[in-house]
């Protein structure tokens, strides 16, 4: 495989992309050497057919405000891969929504969905539109418009979108009923939707819960648990909501929030009811944590990251690219020992490489984060089977499968000194398994 040839070639023909293309070279290194033992996956050209989506879909979405003016935002949905099942993976709202990163996002899906053992294709899909200061009717009117459009290239069995940042259960609820209206059926194409209508129990929670399942598995690797760790968690939505409900669960300590305008620090710990504020503020819209650090009196550093605090296990919960170089070295010199992506590719290419260098346990968002995925497959299942889990059930069966996911990564990416490369070990699981069902299926 000639990886310079193969980037030079993507980067000629989708110049402007560069999510999409710091996604494909990080697997694509990780990868080489199993790939080239195989070269019956050179001969049917895997690397060349599955780092391009299947179809992209672009329309433009006119609704009309409270106002009565008319807006118009653009909607897409890419449907990468669905070599191992239906295509599955979350819409995402917010105004830096472009080609590049939800191809990035499809691309990653695929693998991470391959990850969880569950039949599922990678896919991805947004708007540039903000839920950020709209009207509950202006939402609603927006998600309707959206689907309108949508509604022909989604189903059961097709294409199974969920949530992402910016589309939670509101959004879902609003795009499902107007998917409904214009299907006449009741399925589940959606997951993430309410409990009254299909949804799972602790989906809301399922990613961050995931994380630390898998960040719990990295720990006793090392004979460490997570009782008494000091933790630094970025963002402040479900995901990072999630993380510190199990964290504190686990008997860690959180100490750090963020959002746009900073981060906030309480040494005392996140717990209680400090966790369901995390909430109150989520659902403000106003996407600030500075109101934290009025109400409970702590420090809040304004347009800074986390990451410079001391801490045992830093946990990237808000968006790409957020942990960088600079904030790589602050976290080695300060000893830190985990770093877990809950976020989707949270951490950038030069931080892992130190991370890495300095062996450091470092697990990347593919399989760190495959916990929602995971209960989002969870809950089509129950949907499929139209039968409703306990909550204990859908936990277990999670917990089950990041475990699953730990025992690939230790397989694939166990180095020669014993360290485990993470990064190594889940793409190439990933990789095999979407390659094989790929080659089982014929040239398509």
């Amino acid at each position: 495989m000639n990886i310079e040839h193969i980037l030079s070639t993507l980067e000629a023909k989708h110049p402007g992309e560069p999510e999409y293309l710091q996604a494909v070279k990080e697997v694509l290194h990780s990868i080489e050497e199993v790939y080239n033992r195989h070269p019956e996956f050179e001969k049917a050209r895997i690397i060349e057919r599955l780092v391009e989506p299947d179809r992209i879909f672009t329309f433009k979405v006119p609704w009309v405000d409270d106002k009565g003016d008319v807006q118009v935002n653009l909607g897409y949905r890419i449907q990468f891969n669905n070599a191992i099942g239906p295509y599955k993976g979350g819409i995402r709202f917010h105004a830096s929504v472009n080609l590049s990163i939800l191809k990035f996002l499809g691309f990653e899906q695929t693998f991470k969905n391959a990850l969880t053992t569950l039949p599922m294709g990678g896919a991805k899909g947004g708007s540039d539109f903000s839920p950020r200061g709209k009207s509950d009717a202006e939402i609603m009117r927006f998600c309707q418009a959206f689907m309108l459009e949508l509604w022909r290239h989604i189903g059961p069995d097709t294409d199974v979108p969920a949530g992402d940042i910016g589309v939670g259960g509101r959004e879902v609820g609003y795009m499902y009923g107007m998917y409904k209206k214009l299907r006449r059926e009741n399925t589940g194409t959606f997951t993430g939707k309410g409990l009254e209508f299909g949804g799972s129990l602790i989906r809301p929670e399922a990613t961050g819960f995931g994380g630390l399942y898998f960040v719990q598995q990295m720990l006793a690797t090392r004979n460490q648990t997570l009782k008494d760790k000091i933790i630094a968690v970025s963002g402040f939505g479900n995901v990072a909501w999630g993380a510190v409900t199990k964290a504190v669960e686990l008997g860690a300590k959180v100490v750090t929030l963020s959002g746009p305008d900073g981060y906030i620090y309480d040494p005392d710990g996140i717990t209680g009811e400090k966790i369901d504020y995390m909430l109150e503020l989520r659902n403000s819209g106003d996407d600030i944590i500075q109101p934290y650090a009025q109400k409970y009196g702590v420090p809040f550093y304004p347009g800074r990251r986390p990451w410079e605090q001391k801490v045992d296990i830093a946990l990237p919960c808000a968006t790409q690219n957020e942990l960088d170089e600079t904030d790589a070295r602050q976290l080695i010199g300060n000893g830190v020992i985990c770093v877990g992506e809950i976020s989707n590719m949270g951490c950038r290419p030069e931080a892992i490489d130190l991370f890495i260098a300095h062996r450091i346990m470092y697990g990347p968002g593919k399989a760190v984060n495959a916990g929602g995925v995971a209960t989002s497959g969870l809950e089509m299942t129950q949907n499929a089977m139209h039968i409703a889990w306990s909550a204990e059930e859908v936990d277990e069966r999670l917990h089950r499968i990041m475990s699953d996911i730990h025992a690939q990564c230790v397989k694939y990416g166990t180095e020669p000194d014993g360290y485990i490369n993470y990064m190594k070990g889940a793409n190439i699981a990933g990789f095999m398994k979407v390659a094989r069902a790929m080659m089982a299926q014929g040239i398509l």
